[in-house]
């Protein structure tokens, strides 16, 4: 499988993989998460430990589990974090203590290095009895409600190393060594590789989406975080001056129970506009993400917090010019001008979307920039390379 890359990244790039993986051979290596599906950790992990294992490395990947009030307690940890204004549950603490230890007595955790993602599972570093642990941050950590960073804290302190998305999420009050590896996309998968066109119009026929017709187009759940009433906004305003379409795309998460409430809230804004298509599709909708990305004319990720957001270097993956929220790491991938465009406010971003929709010259020269720095920045492979090197500098080899 990992020599299907081999005409996208080149030969050296591959060689530089096997090198390290040889040196993790017989290694056994978990990856623990919150979600088996739903979400860019669940999506990259599905890509990441199968070419681990095909390197030769002896590779699991394991899912907390924990009931509703458990992951209202963690969304209200990711959203303090992420926003640093903190809104927790009564008894938040104790709970997210009970899970780790119910967690920690379940789990089987020998393993000679430990992935733990995301700080719903940060707690089971209590319960480590061999290896080597290393904490996976996904979220922007730069600015959190400290009441809650110095809860986890405690936790992250007595990790090996911690991995963080970008550097302007590592933190100064860790003294643990800390990595920056951006996530990446899989150019291969159903989501990313070429489609028909005629696939990408049946499926936007599908939906009721005339292909004929602007079309903006974001994917993302159903999170304020995602800023859904702002694209919702952004669309009313290209609309007065375009006949365009608005698909808002997303899935549910096991771990999200916000995401009904906010979509309900998006409906109430969207109104009785028929050209406003809100869509809940099933975890692993791959084909018909591919097609949405494919099937826009512009493409919206306008966050106002985001640890990276995965569907940005989807989408300037596939050639298209992205409008993206100025926060967290969308900025990795989106270089203002040259790919995409990026914007703090609805106002901003409408004004962009009209841009594009009216300049079909300027929308394809950003596309070409965004495929080519997706390549050389944000595939799978770089990824795994980097996973590699954590394991192997903390495993001292």
């Amino acid at each position: 499988m990992i020599e299907r890359f081999a005409e996208i990244i080149g030969e050296n790039e591959l060689d530089s993989i096997y090198k390290i993986a040889e040196k993790l051979k017989g290694m056994s290596v978990l990856h623990v998460n919150s979600t088996p599906a739903g979400g860019g950790v669940a999506e990259i992990l599905s890509k990441l430990v199968p070419l681990m294992r095909e390197l030769g490395i002896n590779t699991d990947w394991k899912v907390i589990r924990g009931d509703t009030e458990f992951f209202k307690v963690t969304k209200s940890f990711h959203n303090s974090l992420q926003n640093g204004i903190g809104e927790l549950p009564q008894g938040a603490f104790e709970t997210y203590k009970k899970w780790q230890e119910i967690n920690g007595n379940e789990l089987d955790l020998d393993y000679d290095i430990i992935f733990i993602h995301d700080p719903q599972p940060a707690g089971l570093i209590n319960f480590k009895r061999k290896g080597k642990w290393i904490w996976r941050c996904h979220i922007d950590i730069s600015n959190p409600y400290e009441p809650v960073w110095n809860f986890l804290r405690e936790y992250i302190q007595k990790y090996e190393s911690v991995i963080v998305s970008s550097a302007v999420f590592a933190r100064d009050d860790l003294k643990n060594p800390q990595y920056i590896i951006p996530p990446s996309i899989d150019p291969l998968s159903i989501k990313n590789r070429d489609i028909p066109d005629i696939t990408v119009k049946r499926i936007l026929y599908k939906f009721d989406l005339d292909p004929e017709r602007p079309i903006i187009t974001q994917i993302s759940r159903f999170d304020r975080a995602k800023d859904p009433l702002g694209v919702i906004r952004a669309y009313k305003l290209v609309k007065k001056h375009s006949d365009v379409q608005l698909a808002y795309v997303g899935s549910p998460a096991s771990d999200d129970p916000e995401g009904e409430e906010v979509y309900k809230e998006t409906v109430q804004a969207a109104g009785n506009d028929k050209d406003i298509k809100l869509l809940v599709l099933p975890p692993n909708s791959d084909l018909e993400v591919n097609a949405f990305q494919r099937g826009a004319t512009v493409v919206m990720q306008k966050s106002i917090k985001e640890g990276f957001g995965l569907t940005v270097s989807e989408a300037l993956w596939k050639k298209k010019a992205v409008i993206g929220g100025n926060t967290g790491g969308i900025p990795l991938q989106i270089i203002h001008g040259i790919n995409g465009y990026l914007v703090n406010t609805p106002e901003e971003a409408a004004h962009y979307a009209l841009y594009l929709i009216r300049q079909k010259s300027i929308r394809e020269k950003l596309g070409e920039a965004g495929r080519e720095h997706v390549r050389r920045n944000f595939l799978i492979t770089r990824e795994l390379r980097d996973y590699l090197m954590v394991a192997a500098l903390s495993l001292g080899s």
